[in-house]
């Protein structure tokens, strides 16, 4: 994983496109390990004191609630991607500059068969849980022919609908959370509710608590791409996902074939969907268990195909007759949207290969030495960029020519012709310090404020403005809490939990301050942990 934390500016001096046409990456050697980030580790269910080094502002109250996978294995069955280990939620609570620290793992279905077996017996995105050896060699037989059950291992994300904490997978089940104990509640299947067969981890919000969130459905005609809007308010106290609908349904370029996406975008008036050349082969996926394969097998990168950019808009649903297309590129995440003066921009970190999803296999993150090093050099690193999409196409808007007008902008955006088609080419939010730290991921902005509008600063993993860096040490991805009486974009701190592989019990939460990336605390907590994706932070009284 990359090592550094971030800040960068919307502003960043652009870098020659022509550099990023083939896929980047930097060349390392001597990579020091990082198979203590992926190794099974303890619940930590009571709070525990850690040891604060430094001084922690005394606004900053709240919970830390952070997600990831936390168990590799049951018995003598081991998960084989990193994306399926058993989700640990942790809490980091922070009060007058002292920090209490538990986890728990969440009580999945998953979680609870595997354990009362002590082997896996629910597949999960790179693992096919093997027939049970307690059937008989029929009932093994037959068992391949069952569909496979979605896995409710809410491993991904901590998310918010209706003033509850959920955690959330990419599967159609989440699970609602007491964010104060880490108890798991209420399972929750969206297909309860609307017609999709999951949803994502990365639901965005307006600053009513509206949620927009998208999901597939999948039927006899092939798949669909679905927007959720999520009313903010219950009807009463036992609500989930009641008055959850479809806003507006995509047809897939090809319906056999639809685009696998882990988050969207979202601007002021408008859902932004990117239809990538990472593609879902649906007879393969279907099919996965009578093959004996995991449904990673069902998934691959087509770089014959473009991207498309599709704009929805909130208030009615409706599609864009507007095409926005730019060369095939694959994202994550994205970092923020906005519109201005008849333009919609959208920043988001993407790589120039899909393919990096099939490197997070266990064995490979596992590696060490020579090993490792050619892991990490045949990865394409993902980079900040952005695209700007024209808004007001009109019969007599032109063709082949560059319809950006924006000062200092080098992006580019070309009608190709008159059926509304439009060819963009991006723009770099970085310099070219950026390739020394290979790329940036897990990028974070100030939220409450500046989601949806035009912004400066953004935080993530592995880039070079702003930075802290200790040879050595993990940053996980940071979370931008603000100051109470913030008047400018930045004031607030940063938290990062820090995981340090070559040390026994060397994690700590990191505080930084936003505008200067000056270290003001760190919070030892005596326990391992293992590498987590995301999370969210609770302010409290």
């Amino acid at each position: 994983m990359p090592p550094v934390n971030i800040e960068s500016s919307d502003d960043a001096k652009p870098v020659d496109n022509g550099k990023a046409e083939k896929c980047i990456t930097t060349a390392m050697k001597g990579l020091e390990t990082i198979e203590p980030l992926v190794r099974s580790v303890e619940e930590t269910p009571e709070p525990i004191s850690t040891e604060v080094q430094g001084s922690i502002p005394s606004w900053v109250k709240g919970n830390l609630l952070r997600n990831g996978p936390g168990k590799f294995e049951f018995g003598n069955t081991h998960y084989n991607h990193w994306f399926d280990g058993m989700a640990l939620l942790h809490k980091f609570t922070i009060a007058e500059g002292q920090v209490t620290y538990m986890s728990r793992f969440l009580n999945s279905e998953a979680y609870s068969k595997n354990s009362e077996r002590d082997r896996i017996m629910m597949s999960e995105f790179g693992t096919l849980a093997l027939p049970d050896p307690c059937k008989n060699i029929f009932q093994r037989f037959l068992s391949r022919f069952e569909m496979m059950d979605s896995t409710d291992n809410a491993n991904v994300n901590f998310v918010k609908y209706k003033g509850d904490y959920y955690v959330s997978t990419e599967t159609n089940f989440m699970h609602r959370v007491n964010p104060e104990n880490l108890e798991t509640l209420d399972k929750v299947d969206w297909s309860k509710f609307i017609a999709v067969n999951g949803a994502t981890a990365h639901p965005h919000y307006d600053p009513d608590g509206t949620a927009y969130n998208m999901g597939n459905s999948y039927g006899s005609k092939g798949a669909l791409y679905n927007i959720i809007r999520v009313p903010p308010e219950k009807s009463d106290s036992k609500d989930t996902l009641q008055g959850a609908k479809v806003l507006c349904s995509i047809v897939p370029v090809n319906k056999s074939h639809p685009s696998y996406y882990h988050s969207f975008a979202m601007s002021e008036n408008y859902v932004v969907f990117i239809e990538q050349p990472i593609k879902m082969d649906l007879m393969k996926i279907v099919t996965a268990k009578l093959r004996g394969k995991a449904l990673s097998d069902g998934i691959y990168w087509d770089p014959k195909q473009e991207t498309v950019f599709h704009l929805v808009d909130k208030r009615t649903g409706k599609v864009s007759p507007v095409k926005y297309h730019t060369k095939a590129i694959s994202t994550f995440h994205q970092i923020n949207a906005f519109e201005e003066d008849g333009f919609l921009m959208i920043d988001l970190c993407c790589a120039d290969d899909g393919g990096a999803i099939n490197n997070y296999l266990i064995q490979n993150l596992r590696k060490s030495g020579d090993a490792l090093d050619e892991v990490y050099n045949t990865i394409c690193r993902a980079f900040p960029r952005r695209f700007v999409l024209p808004l007001q196409l009109t019969g007599e808007t032109p063709t082949d020519q560059n319809l950006n007008t924006r000062p200092s902008s080098t992006a580019t955006c070309v009608q190709i012709n008159k059926d509304k088609q439009v060819f963009c080419q991006h723009e770099d939010l970085h310099g070219d310090d950026l390739y020394e730290y290979g790329g940036l991921e897990f990028p974070q902005i100030n939220y409450g404020k500046y989601n949806t509008r035009q912004y400066r600063y953004f935080y993530g993993c592995g880039f070079r403005h702003l930075v802290w860096y200790k040879k050595g040490f993990f940053p996980s991805e940071p979370v931008f809490v603000p100051s109470p009486d913030a008047v400018e974009e930045d004031e607030g701190v940063i938290l990062s939990v820090v995981l340090t592989p070559s040390q026994d019990k060397g994690t700590f939460l990191l505080v930084l301050d936003a505008k200067t990336f000056e270290e003001l605390a760190r919070a030892n907590v005596p326990v391992n942990m293992a590498y987590g994706f995301h999370g969210a932070f609770n302010a409290t009284p």
